[in-house]
């Protein structure tokens, strides 16, 4: 069975939220759209948190949430208990963000890539496994610092 996952943008992200959701479904994947639902000005944290609250809860497996930079969305979705968002902008950063971070939410940001990286970039996220090892006891400690 393929991953739920979480997809949410604000309005500068809407574009690519659409074509990633496209994107996934055809692979197969199941997706859960937490808007926004167009290119009209909203505050982030409405729609980003939500989504970050499901991969949290268990309700999807991982998220993508998508900004102007996708900064904003990181950061909102890192203020969540047991959310992992790698900011991704290339094939390293997301590799590097499953192995070495298991992270459980990208942000890309889509003033920053072309649709054709951030296709990319979620692909590479998805195919990459988690290291373990060293990097465990890092992720144990950065639980431990949640509240």
């Amino acid at each position: 069975m393929k991953e739920k996952i979480a997809i949410a943008s604000d309005h500068a992200g809407f574009r690519y939220k659409e074509i990633l959701k496209a994107f996934l479904a055809e692979k197969g994947y199941e997706v859960k759209d937490f808007g926004t639902n167009s290119e009209e000005p909203v505050d982030y944290p409405l729609f980003i948190r939500p989504a970050a609250e499901a991969v949290a809860r268990g309700e999807c497996d991982c998220g993508i949430v998508l900004g102007g930079s996708g900064n904003g969305e990181a950061i909102v979705s890192n203020k969540v208990k047991g959310i992992r968002c790698a900011v991704c902008w290339s094939v390293d950063s997301a590799v590097y963000g499953k192995q070495h971070n298991n992270a459980n939410v990208i942000a890309i940001g889509e003033r920053l890539v072309t649709e054709e990286m951030a296709k990319t970039v979620v692909e590479s996220w998805l195919s990459a496994s988690f290291a373990g090892g060293r990097h465990q006891r890092r992720i144990d400690e950065i639980a431990a610092m949640e509240r």
